[in-house]
């Protein structure tokens, strides 16, 4: 049986047994709407101030922290110069404004990464070293948490490194080991969230590290043994539904960004569970509903990939309800689907608040 064989034959042996929403953790609201906030550079959108940023979002990603050096997991967190952002506040009216933004019940993390800042955690010293500098982040300015935004040459998995359960690459095992360290040094109230591209966690439907002839991109679906090992400690799952190339899902077809049929498969294979490498005997089980958010960007300027107000909520309705669905069919029913995220909090003031208005209405009227 090739791989889409196998694919489809598994998609169809899936059940609905996930499909029960399981009260979240947190104290965050039902449906969550998180936005990244450029706050060390402005990317051609315009510097927004925290205080300015709009109450429709919920978790504010604060982008980016960024290593001294690829390998040595000394994260450090630098605004952006006021140069480059005219109205910069300072630093103490920034901090103030995080807590006024808490004091309304709203999360401020360190988001770790982005497009430019390559993190390797290829020793226990540099696992130590991230611990302790993302803890000084968090502890600068009393935020809630961490994202890890990993991108590029992050993550790998090494020939051989194939079992989900124990993985035996460096630099996911250091990444797994420092992110509980953070867990239980902050406690319960630690929020952890993941903003990994399809390429890292989808593919894996496909591929999984080299493949076991060594011929696949390292890179492939190299987050999977990451989410596995912390899935306890997730608060959210906002894959990038953006930036992305075409995507098997659980029917064996491929989707490509920018339309409703690419959300529901991609936040379908994260909500059922699927198997890595086409095969039914290892399976990435399925995330609670409350963890799985769908990453977009908030404008045409923002990313590839960008989808209108209107095909996200048929996406969202389709797996929610179950109605309106297009020509994919999810596994199930997800009620508890938890939210939407945003690149970003920026882009969406250049774009006249049209995504955080328009989906937080819609999230707010959905029972």
């Amino acid at each position: 049986m090739n791989l889409r064989a196998a694919a489809a034959a598994l998609a169809l042996a899936l059940t609905t047994l996930h499909t029960t929403p399981v009260q979240a953790a947190d104290d965050l609201p039902e449906r969550v709407l998180v936005g990244y906030l450029h706050a060390s550079f402005a990317n051609g959108s315009g510097y927004v101030k925290m205080s300015d940023v709009p109450a429709e979002w919920d978790v504010i990603n604060l982008a980016f922290g960024e290593p001294t050096s690829v390998t040595s997991g000394d994260i450090r967190f630098e605004r952006c110069p006021a140069a480059e952002c005219p109205g910069l506040e300072s630093d103490a009216d920034f901090a103030a404004a995080i807590r006024a933004k808490q004091a309304q019940g709203k999360k401020v993390l360190i988001s770790i990464g982005g497009q430019n800042g390559q993190v390797q955690l290829t020793t226990a010293a540099a696992r130590d070293t991230f611990v302790e500098s993302v803890s000084a982040i968090i502890d600068r300015y009393g935020l809630d948490g961490l994202d890890i935004d990993f991108e590029g040459h992050s993550l790998h998995l090494d020939p051989g490194d194939t079992d989900l359960d124990a993985p035996t690459t460096p630099v996911v095992v250091n990444l797994i080991a420092a992110l509980k360290s953070l867990k239980s040094r902050y406690g319960d109230g630690f929020v952890l969230t993941m903003a990994p591209e399809t390429f890292f966690v989808q593919l894996g439907h496909q591929f999984y590290g080299p493949g076991p002839n060594g011929a696949a991109d390292p890179r492939s679906a190299s987050y999977l043994p990451v989410i596995h090992a912390v899935r306890d400690d997730l608060t959210l799952l906002h894959v990038q539904h953006y930036n992305s190339g075409p995507i098997m899902g659980l029917d064996g077809q491929y989707h490509t960004m920018g339309g409703h049929d690419f959300h529901v498969a991609m936040a379908d294979m994260v909500l059922a569970g699927f198997p890595i490498m086409g095969d039914a005997g290892n399976v990435f089980p399925p995330l609670r509903q409350d963890q799985v958010a769908i990453g977009l960007p908030a404008s045409v300027n923002a990313g590839n990939g960008f989808t209108t107000v209107a095909e996200v909520q048929k996406a969202f309705g389709c797996l929610a309800t179950g109605d309106g669905c297009g020509t994919y069919r999810p596994r199930g029913v997800y009620p508890g689907l938890r939210g939407l995220m945003a690149w970003s909090i920026n882009w969406d003031r250049h774009n006249a608040y049209e995504f955080s208005r328009s989906h937080r209405a819609y999230l707010d009227g959905l029972t």
